[in-house]
């Protein structure tokens, strides 16, 4: 009789066991919007779908290959500031990309926390760095919002957040730990970013005035009324050698 009640108990908990594991697929795909079918934004051959911009050299000149494709992948070298970005403007989406860091660290941020970024809603002058929101990638604060150059941003906390011209301002990610400038740094607290080397999965959901910005299935950050709305959007070489890959881009329905 106590077996029968035990076997019986034991069997509820499998079934119960079950039914979440089930319903871990559909309560993750819930946090994306419906959306469109993806606009692949880096093809794992060429980047025939962006622009160079590297500092002091401007638009499409890159001679000593910031950026190059690798083995399917985007190879950032970090030793010079500058970007690739779209060659289209984007408006409402669910943008998911790959990243991973290298080794070195560059120049004025040698030492220093690894750096990179994505830069979206892009607007105004070709630069380091132009007007728009960033989706912040460094060691112990990926997930940070950056504003620059006079974008805005309404946080969590219901705080407008204006990033002055020519400078940004940051709002930082949910449950954020104290941080320190210094390579290889990681959060004691709320750390999202997996060990060094590995690829890590951001996604970022922007719809109407929402913004919403996942590191590797984690919401980490929320905003509302981003100014600008729209743009092109840009991948970052900031001193530090960073990996991309899987860029995809989803129109929201």
């Amino acid at each position: 009789m106590h077996y029968g009640k035990r076997a019986g108990s034991a069997l509820l908990k499998v079934l119960v066991l079950t039914l979440c594991v089930a319903a871990l697929p559909l309560a993750m795909a819930q946090k994306i919007p419906p959306h469109k079918h993806a606009v692949v934004l880096f093809n794992g051959s060429n980047l025939k779908n962006f622009d160079t911009f590297i500092e002091g050299k401007g638009l499409n000149s890159d001679p000593d290959h910031v950026f190059q494709v690798e083995n399917g992948v985007i190879h950032v070298s970090g030793k010079t500031m500058g970007y690739i970005i779209t060659k289209k403007e984007y408006q409402n989406f669910y943008l998911r990309a790959e990243f991973k860091w290298g080794e070195g660290t560059f120049g004025s941020r040698a030492g220093q926390a690894r750096d990179s970024g994505i830069l979206y809603n892009v607007q105004g002058e070709q630069k380091v760095w132009p007007r728009s929101i960033e989706f912040q990638i460094t060691e112990g604060g990926t997930g940070d919002f950056w504003m620059t150059d006079g974008a805005a941003l309404t946080g969590k906390d219901g705080m407008r957040v204006t990033g002055p011209p020519g400078k940004a301002m940051k709002i930082d990610r949910f449950g954020k730990g104290p941080w320190q400038n210094v390579t290889g740094y990681r959060d004691p607290v709320g750390e999202v970013e997996k060990p060094h080397g590995e690829w890590n999965v951001l996604e970022l959901v922007t719809q109407g005035n929402d913004v919403k910005q996942y590191v590797n299935g984690k919401l980490v950050n929320e905003g509302t009324d981003p100014s600008p709305t729209s743009g092109k959007i840009l991948f970052q070489s900031e001193g530090a050698e960073v990996y991309f890959r899987n860029m995809k881009l989803y129109p929201l329905k």
